[in-house]
């Protein structure tokens, strides 16, 4: 049994996805993090920078915080979503990185002043969205060649799909990033997506261009 703390946000379902993906039996731990929650001291025990997700494998009581750890964990745990031949296994774990180090953090920073702090500061705007049109069109570049990140199906895709959930927050419109569209809906309608979607809860249905 696996324990997970986490919340609605991209990062947060990347690992319940993943869970659903897997079919590891687990209990999910809503942290609002609206509320301060990341800051109890008990969660604080479990993910010392105060952020989700986190968790721990009863089975071997291994406790971990970061989205990308746990993924490569929990591929290297099942042997699934992430290849075990050397080509395969680090170009999977370069898209991770990508994601990790350019799609979270810049779309991140687009959703807080595009979506929630419109009109406070112009040139972050322009900038954070400049940066996202970018990232969008390295992505569909990408995709234009293979139906994956990587040849298949993989922790790089189900890291990166939660992100581009939230496109209208990033005032993108998929249309004009074909590759990136098909890619999209196409991992929108696997029913294990649908389902780690809405884990700790249902907020709303996923977005469809």
């Amino acid at each position: 049994m696996i324990d997970l703390w986490t919340w609605t946000t991209p990062n947060g379902r990347k690992v319940s996805i993943m869970l659903e993906e897997l079919g590891l039996p687990y209990r999910a731990h809503a942290v609002d993090i609206t509320s301060g929650e990341q800051y109890d001291p008990e969660f604080l025990k479990i993910s010392p920078n105060n952020k989700i997700p986190a968790m721990v494998d009863n089975d071997t009581s291994m406790t971990l915080m970061e989205s990308g750890a746990i993924m490569i964990y929990l591929a290297d745990k099942t042997d699934r979503f992430l290849p075990t031949d050397a080509e395969g296994r680090y170009r999977t774990l370069e898209w991770l990185m990508w994601q990790m180090g350019g799609i979270g953090p810049f779309l991140g920073q687009a959703h807080h002043f595009l979506k929630f702090n419109p009109g406070k500061a112009p040139y972050a705007e322009e900038r954070f969205f400049a940066e996202a049109q970018r990232l969008y069109g390295v992505l569909d570049k990408r995709l234009a060649e293979r139906a994956y990140l990587v040849d298949d199906y993989t922790i790089a895709d189900m890291a990166t799909w939660p992100w581009i959930s939230r496109y209208e927050w990033q005032r993108i419109d998929l249309n004009d990033y074909p590759n990136v569209k098909r890619w999209y809906v196409e991992i929108a309608e696997r029913p294990a997506v649908q389902r780690g979607y809405h884990v700790p809860k249902k907020v709303n249905e996923i977005p469809m261009p």
